[in-house]
């Protein structure tokens, strides 16, 4: 069986690993069970979420799926494209092939989180969509949990542009098809989705008709049950998931 992991608040909050997430991942894989590690973070470049779970001790060379990649999918060849967005989306965009720009215009205006979001990056996409591009985000969550509490998502972002143009942007990242289609064809039909956000791991697992593991190391915790979709499993953590299931 497959395993779909989301990394914020499932496999660290911030720069922080979360309790028993590296042993988690070991019993999976010496199991035999096919572990991938999807995330709605599209910021961060896969070699560098690679690099950055090895030294939390979890090999996840080639099992990185960022939402970034799913919203490559829905781009074409030489597209000329407006990144909103972080050096992980934008890496995908050019593997894909497009045209990667910042200002000027533009067949599509991609949003996704980034660190260094401002007003005059928001002008420039505001203008590209005004003048006919389209806006393609990688996710809308709004939030997600750092070390230090909730910090903004890509959701906020693309809510700027939103406002500022009116347009209703494309999806690509969980809960929407692109990334189900996406994790569908790299594990196939049954598994297990692991993650902390009903809004979007729960409705993810539920669009891919896997079963849904509700962990409480992240956004939502014991004083916010029950939540909607109704989780398959609820439990503290990665590691106490993963022994429920091995027995």
């Amino acid at each position: 069986m497959a395993w779909a992991l989301d990394l914020d608040g499932v496999v660290w909050r911030g720069d922080e690993g979360v309790p028993g997430a590296a042993e988690a991942v070991r019993l999976l894989q010496d199991a035999g069970e096919r572990v991938l590690f999807v995330t709605n973070n599209s910021g961060r470049r896969v070699v560098d979420t690679e690099e950055k779970l090895a030294g939390l001790g979890i090999d996840a060379q080639g099992s990185v799926v960022t939402s970034g990649r799913a919203a490559a999918r829905l781009v074409a060849p030489g597209e000329r494209v407006l990144g909103m967005c972080g050096p992980g989306c934008q890496e995908e965009m050019e593997a894909r092939g497009a045209e990667v720009v910042s200002t000027g215009p533009a067949d599509t205006v991609v949003v996704g989180f980034h660190e260094d979001f401002d007003y005059w990056g928001l002008t420039a996409a505001m203008k590209a969509v005004l003048g006919g591009a389209r806006v393609l985000a990688t996710n809308d969550d709004v939030t997600f949990p750092a070390h230090d509490g909730l910090r903004p998502g890509a959701g906020s972002l693309l809510a700027a542009l939103v406002a500022a143009t009116g347009v209703t942007p494309e999806k690509a990242g969980k809960p929407y098809g692109p990334m189900c289609d996406l994790v569908r064809e790299l594990a196939g039909d049954d598994g297990t989705m692991v993650g902390d956000r009903p809004d979007t791991d729960g409705r993810f697992a539920r669009a891919l008709g896997w079963r849904w593991s509700l962990v409480l190391s992240g956004l939502v915790g014991p004083n916010d049950l029950p939540v909607d979709p109704e989780p398959d499993s609820v439990n503290v953590d990665l590691l106490a998931a993963v022994r429920e299931h091995l027995g």
